[in-house]
């Protein structure tokens, strides 16, 4: 492209016949503008974006090996939406069962106690050590190890017992591996929520006469949440996804249901693009919902910090009250007030 200079006076007069220059077209001298106003390198980048998304883009829609139309066939099907059903209700009970034992797992982290401390560190390692795939295996197994399931006081009577074949059904299986796998990270995320509050806040508490459950519920916790959303949103997520390796408990979450589908039809791939765009769907809606979320538990320091803002921008007048500052640790020599006597 070449610069467009300025003709001048003249040059103009040196033109035939006192001809006037001819003008620049408008489109030209903005893209010129454009073009000086902007990095080289910003639009190289843009440029290489633009073409290798519209040859990604072309490639895709131009390949008859995708089959959009089964997408599309398969995308509301019946045997779909139940899969997709089983695996919201998987991450919901999963991430309820996680949240609960990672706070119980986080106050007893941060006890005076050695044994809960102990008691939490111990389950912290073994289930964030072990493969989730493992643990899932496992719980639907135990029926090898326990072939009664009984709930009662330790040497005491028993108040509840079943078999275990039948208590440990694929579905109760996989709840039991997402989420006491779910605990374990959710504890450290929760503990450092707790952590990140200062200990004042604890013994004001305290001194209002509040129970320390009362205090974790009413005063921590609360301001802890602006720090445990944002991680806790992950685990959520990661946990709609993990919740696909169910599959390999004949659990009939999306995956499988998806997998039943293609193993009579033969159409993998258009299957797998259908159960991804669902998983997509559900990863926008959570993102959403985390925004609104963080909103919510951010009220309190985004108006502390306008308010900074507001205090810091105001312009302070010479001579003028500058709160916090008396007149007796002004400078020697410094200007009085407007409000004192000259």
């Amino acid at each position: 492209m070449t610069n467009a200079r300025p003709v001048t006076a003249k040059a103009a007069a040196a033109l035939p016949g006192g001809a006037r220059p001819p003008k620049t077209p408008a489109f030209r001298t903005t893209l010129e503008r454009l073009w000086r106003s902007q990095r080289r390198t910003d639009w190289v980048l843009t440029a290489l974006v633009v073409l290798i998304a519209v040859a990604a883009g072309n490639s895709v829609a131009r390949n008859d090996n995708f089959e959009w139309g089964v997408v599309g066939d398969y995308l509301f099907s019946r045997p779909l939406m139940l899969g997709l059903g089983r695996t919201l209700q998987l991450t919901g009970l999963s991430t309820a069962v996680g949240f609960v034992l990672g706070v119980v797992l986080a106050v007893m982290r941060l006890s005076r106690s050695p044994l809960p401390v102990a008691a939490s560190s111990l389950y912290i390692w073994f289930f964030r050590g072990t493969p989730l795939l493992v643990q899932l295996v496992f719980w639907f197994n135990l029926g090898a190890l326990y072939q009664q399931l009984s709930l009662g006081i330790p040497f005491g009577p028993t108040l509840l017992t079943g078999d275990a074949n039948d208590l440990i059904t694929p579905m109760s299986a996989a709840v039991l591996g997402l989420g006491l796998n779910a605990g374990a990270y959710m504890s450290e995320i929760v503990r450092a929520g707790i952590q990140s509050i200062h200990h004042g806040q604890t013994e004001a508490a305290q001194a209002m006469g509040l129970s320390g459950l009362a205090t974790m519920r009413y005063v921590v916790l609360p301001q802890a949440m602006r720090v445990i959303v944002p991680p806790i949103a992950n685990e959520v997520i990661s946990m709609l996804k993990y919740s696909s390796l169910v599959s390999v408990l004949a659990v009939p979450e999306l995956l499988y249901s998806a997998q039943l589908i293609y193993a009579r039809n033969f159409k993998t791939i258009p299957l797998l693009i259908t159960i991804s765009v669902w998983y997509l769907a559900i990863t926008t809606v959570l993102t959403i919902f985390q925004h609104f979320l963080e909103r919510r538990y951010a009220r309190g320091v985004r108006v502390a910090g306008r308010s900074r803002s507001a205090t810091s921008a105001t312009a302070i007048e010479p001579g003028a009250d500058i709160p916090g500052i008396s007149k007796a640790a002004r400078p020697a020599g410094a200007p009085p007030t407007s409000g004192e006597d000259r």
